[in-house]
């Protein structure tokens, strides 16, 4: 049960903070409160307050500098694209749009190819379009082996579109993960047809691997995305 808390307390710092971030009340570059004014404001831990900061990091809303405190990088245009290390590099013209093509449950032979063969899964995929391109930014994949609630899930839609907050209601976060980049040389005809782009464009693919804290498997994702807007930002 105080796991679960946690992870209610890190969603609401992260939730209230977006919800400022994209109506404008704290702009592009501007400085977070500090980690100390943030426990204050929401009665809760430094480290409640860092995990919350960290998946508004890994939104692309935000960076953080050590020493000085946590910055606004959204500014308008910016790809929620919530692929862990994954960051949009450059965000081109153009309104976006997130299009849900699958929410539904099922097999994946790919997923089980990964996983060790888990046969059921609630399976998401999801496009993000470039209105004014009219292309797709990026494809996403997501199998989750099935849990009880997953079926409200679908029967109801994600929360506010947001797998990470659906998961959240029912007390799911991921804790670690594995995240694997390389090139996808020819972009299918099926996936082409999708993303209204060539086949056999060059493209990125991401494949990762999310895990509780039990270290069970939470979700596999297998991406395929624009180069010239995203790539790889390692801090180390």
């Amino acid at each position: 049960m105080s796991s679960r808390i946690a992870i209610a307390k890190s969603e609401l710092v992260a939730q209230t903070l977006e919800r400022e971030i994209r109506d404008g009340r704290i702009g592009h570059g501007d400085l977070l409160e500090s980690e100390v004014g943030l426990m204050r404001r929401f009665a809760v831990s430094r480290n409640t307050v860092r995990k919350g900061l960290e998946q508004l990091s890994r939104q692309g809303l935000i960076a953080t500098r050590t020493g000085i405190g946590s910055f606004v990088t959204y500014d308008g245009t910016t790809i929620d694209s919530n692929l862990g290390w994954t960051v949009a590099l450059s965000h081109g013209a153009g309104a976006m749009e997130t299009r849900l093509l699958r929410l539904d449950r099922g097999g994946s032979a790919h997923a089980d190819e990964r996983l060790g063969g888990v046969g059921d899964y609630l399976r998401l995929d999801r496009l993000r379009f470039c209105t004014v391109a009219g292309q797709g930014i990026s494809l996403e994949r997501s199998r989750l082996p099935w849990r009880e609630g997953f079926q409200d899930l679908i029967g109801n839609g994600l929360t506010g579109g947001s797998l990470s907050r659906s998961l959240a209601g029912l007390g799911l976060a991921t804790a670690k993960g594995q995240e694997t980049a390389s090139v996808l040389p020819a972009l299918s005809e099926e996936d082409a047809a999708i993303m209204s782009r060539p086949a056999g464009a060059p493209m990125l693919r991401l494949e990762r691997i999310n895990r509780s804290a039990d270290g069970s498997v939470l979700e596999h994702v297998d991406s395929i995305l624009d180069p010239s807007r995203f790539g790889l930002r390692i801090e180390f």
